[in-house]
């Protein structure tokens, strides 16, 4: 099941690295992410795109089977996904996943409705469901399904003036398995 667009997204410490609960609620809370892939020559291959969270803990991303996100899952299946924060100060959590492709047209339709609302910030009504079915079939959509398997995550860091500079502190990230448990507090 497709999840909805959460009210609010979930805002990350900016005193501590977040913990893998908090890992997997920043990914369901917000709707934007770099997908990013290997290529044979050349660095990464990175687009902007929406994606749907659903029930089972997969990320849905809908683009046309001539595309290079949906060519690459034939030969390699190994995929990032940088879920941007909207909100300044930034922050990211790169998700690392392994990805097929769905050609199901219902499905694809689906997302692209969910998509839409996303970008909209509401919900799509039945009524336009004729209008993104003829869209899918003209674009030939097809949906990702990505299955996250570890995250890294950096925090929203910020100064407010120059002389903060001093103040300003980092630590270091890892990757953290996708159903890891939080520590015991």
């Amino acid at each position: 099941m497709l999840l909805p667009l959460a009210a609010e997204p979930f805002t990350a410490s900016t005193d501590r690295d977040m913990l893998p609960s908090e890992r997997r609620e920043f990914v369901r809370t917000h709707r934007t992410a770099v997908f990013g892939y290997r290529r044979r020559n050349d660095g990464p291959a990175m687009s902007i795109v929406y994606y749907i969270p659903t029930d089972d803990g997969e990320l849905l991303v809908s683009t046309m089977a001539g595309r290079g996100k949906a060519r690459i899952i034939e030969r390699d299946n190994k995929i990032s996904l940088c879920v941007l924060d909207e909100r300044w100060p930034f922050t990211y959590l790169q998700v690392y996943t392994d990805a097929t492709l769905d050609e199901d047209r219902d499905l694809a339709v689906d997302v692209m409705m969910a998509v839409a609302g996303r970008m909209s910030g509401q919900p799509l009504g039945a009524e336009a469901r004729p209008s993104i079915e003829a869209m899918c079939d003209r674009e030939n959509r097809v949906v990702i399904r990505c299955r996250p398997y570890s995250t890294f995550a950096t925090p929203p860091r910020h100064l407010h003036r120059n002389d903060e500079g001093e103040q300003l502190s980092h630590w270091v990230s890892g990757v953290v398995p996708w159903d890891a448990a939080d520590p015991a507090a």
